[in-house]
């Protein structure tokens, strides 16, 4: 989906003896429909290679409020698109025309460019999920573009919680997922109960409510708030007095320098630049997609204020 990257402008709440670091998500709106950004915030940029979180809905979904998300480019990343309710159908310049129901899994590697657009097509209800990025490491960045629908996905029992391992591995149970760099992204039902995770002492992790609440080392945790944990846990306990629904992300802390804006993940300005420059100036670079949609125009760029719209 479409995502602008905005400066993170809210501060984390300091760090609980536990160790657990607490972060507000900023409210958005993408398209016409409200969002709860939970990164990247200042502060706190990545987890892993996870470098942007999307919880959008529930919303309703109607011919006057539809899914409509028009071509669009990215680079040096991967979306993960994970639903919780509804559908939404995924067209991108490789050809590929998917649609995901819950349960299931888009991934669309980047690479050195491509265009999407989602859009509601004749569903009508409520649609709510995640949309999340990966930013690719250097050895692949530039790589050529790819596309992924995983049907159906593992899942592994954790006391009072069942994991569905949307990428990497998680308790022995490993998603089928193409990733570039060691991450973990599973979707945790928990409760009524304790849930007990196994971590990788190596990742840090991040856990994402999208329904309810639960306890994370004594700290209530629910939509609109993302809780940080860093490296050197083996395991962590959620809790839940009633039936919730969260994401688990983690991965090795991201090494490399890192700049986003717009849909874009590089480097350098210059990198940044260019890929607004073929996007603007229709360079086959992105190719195109088949959409009654309107193509995205790019917006300034900020540290370029007074240069044309073609000017990087």
């Amino acid at each position: 989906m479409r995502r602008p990257v905005p400066s993170a402008d809210a501060d984390p709440v300091p760090s609980h003896p536990g160790g657990v670091e607490l972060l507000a998500a900023r409210e958005a709106l993408v398209a016409g429909t409200a969002v709860r950004r939970a990164l990247p915030r200042r502060g706190r940029r990545t987890v892993g290679a996870w470098c942007f979180a999307d919880h959008f809905g529930p919303a309703p979904v109607s011919p006057d409020a539809p899914v409509a998300i028009g071509p669009h480019p990215h680079t040096g990343l991967q979306t993960v698109t994970w639903l919780l309710e509804g559908e939404q159908r995924h067209r991108d310049s490789l050809g590929s025309d998917q649609v995901i129901r819950p349960g299931q899994l888009n991934l669309m590697t980047a690479g050195a460019g491509v265009v999407h657009a989602e859009e509601s097509l004749d569903f009508r209800g409520r649609i709510h999920g995640v949309q999340l990025w990966v930013a690719l490491p250097d050895t692949v960045r530039a790589s050529p573009p790819s596309f992924e629908h995983v049907a159906e996905l593992p899942s592994v029992a954790l006391g009072a919680a069942v994991a569905t391992v949307l990428v990497g591995s998680l308790a022995g149970v490993t998603s089928p997922a193409g990733v570039h760099s060691p991450i973990l992204g599973a979707d945790l039902r928990v409760g009524p109960g304790t849930a007990g995770l196994p971590l990788e002492p190596a990742f840090e992790h991040a856990v994402l409510v999208l329904e309810g609440a639960v306890e994370v080392e004594a700290r209530t945790v629910a939509p609109g708030t993302l809780a940080y944990l860093g490296p050197g846990r083996h395991d962590l306990a959620l809790r839940a007095g009633s039936p919730a629904r969260a994401l688990l992300l983690g991965g090795t802390p991201f090494g490399e320098p890192l700049l986003m804006w717009w849909n874009f993940v590089a480097r350098t300005r210059e990198e940044l630049g260019a890929a607004r420059r073929a996007w603007v100036e229709g360079d086959d670079r992105f190719g195109a997609v088949v959409s009654g949609l309107d193509r995205m125009p790019a917006p300034g760029l900020p540290w370029a204020s007074g240069r044309g719209q073609g000017d990087g």
